[in-house]
């Protein structure tokens, strides 16, 4: 199962999507460690022709803008790109959950498919026999042909029975085949029908916590982003008088502070402080819905297994009740019409617990799931 769980992520679109959250992610997080709040950006400018100045006075001046970090800044957009990677990681995890819960369905109507497959397989095989040894008393005088007619008609009702359950049988192996690539049927470890409480490391609780933390940390990185980034700029301005007089060079050193920009800031606070608390609620509704889901896993997972039993014990008796209606019919003391319903009978609760076993083999990847156990 673990194979087609990674064959079924590489097929999906889910596992690209994904791909691309983790480099975001990865991206933002290598912005955060950069020196500079935004890129610096370099400046040039050139005046000549200035009023009363001589004829080719001139003043250039080239200059580099390096935007600062705020204080407190540079490690809150740190804390914020490692919260959204690890939020894109918890992603992945839940994402590949769900996906192993499609793979466990799937699996699960492939076998059950199987089952009734080779039950209807089993109950032609049976009716065959019944039937050519019906054919052969008809012949030696024991039956009517009326008998021999009865026997063929149930055989064929049995025969489209197993091909319609071969179809069934096919549809389920290509969605399989669809999701996965594999034609082979995959087993799985069953899970404890009691099982412990909702573990903290079920994914889907795991991508609970890493949406509310990213939240928390986007809203501290919100707060302290008060409007654009201060600059510091450096350059150096050379300047011609012109005529006979030489050139003058200095250094300029400059520093820009934006203020003001709380009101601005404002929307984003309110919109990532909005965000913090939906996060915050959806992990507490994730909790108790996995706290329910498990529950109700564990009670249908013991339920199955009392039927899978009660069923078992059923077709065993009716099987006994066929094998002695047989005996009698082929002393001539029960008419045929009396055997065919006891075998149909016995074939029907054969059917049913097989059937019903696979339910309970289901219910128990159900609890596996619930647990949020990947294999």
């Amino acid at each position: 199962m673990k194979q087609a769980l990674d064959a079924a992520w590489q097929r999906s679109i889910d596992a690209a999507e994904s791909q691309g959250r983790q480099a975001k992610a990865r991206a933002e997080q290598a912005a955060a460690q950069s020196w500079l709040a935004a890129p610096a950006a370099v400046s040039a400018s050139q005046r000549e022709g200035r009023s009363g100045m001589p004829a080719g006075a001139r003043e250039t001046e080239l200059g580099v803008a390096l935007p600062l970090w705020r204080p407190g800044q540079r490690a809150a957009g740190g804390e914020a790109s490692d919260a959204e990677l690890a939020w894109a990681d918890a992603g992945e995890q839940a994402q590949r959950l769900r996906l192993a819960g499609q793979l466990r369905e799937a699996a699960g109507a492939v076998q059950l498919a199987v089952v009734e497959t080779a039950q209807a397989q089993q109950q032609v095989e049976t009716l065959r026999r019944l039937a050519d040894d019906v054919a052969r008393r008809v012949q030696a005088g024991d039956l009517a042909p009326a008998d021999a007619l009865a026997a063929r008609a149930e055989l064929l009702a049995a025969d489209g029975q197993l091909r319609s359950s071969q179809q069934a049988l096919q549809a389920q192996r290509a969605a399989w085949r669809l999701l996965t690539g594999f034609d082979a049927q995959p087993t799985e470890a069953p899970a404890a029908i009691t099982p412990q409480e909702l573990p903290d490391s079920h994914p889907e609780l795991r991508l609970a916590d890493a949406a509310l933390e990213l939240s928390q940390r986007r809203l501290a990185l919100a707060r302290l982003q008060r409007g654009e980034s201060p600059e510091l700029s450096i350059g150096m301005r050379q300047e011609r008088p012109g005529g006979a007089m030489t050139s003058q060079n200095s250094i300029v050193v400059g520093l820009r502070v934006p203020f003001g920009g709380q009101a601005h800031q404002q929307p984003r606070i309110a919109a990532t402080l909005a965000d913090e608390e939906v996060a915050r609620a959806q992990q507490r509704r994730t909790r108790e819905r996995l706290a329910a889901e498990l529950t109700l896993a564990a009670e249908q997972a013991r339920a199955s297994q009392a039927q899978a039993a009660l069923e078992h014990d059923r077709a065993g008796l009716l099987r006994e009740r066929a094998q002695l209606i047989d005996k009698s019919f082929r002393a001539g003391e029960t008419p045929l019409p009396d055997l065919l319903r006891a075998v149909g009978a016995a074939a029907l609760a054969e059917a049913a617990s097989a059937r019903q076993q696979a339910i309970y083999q289901l219910a128990l990847a159900r609890l596996q799931q619930a647990l949020g156990n990947l294999p």
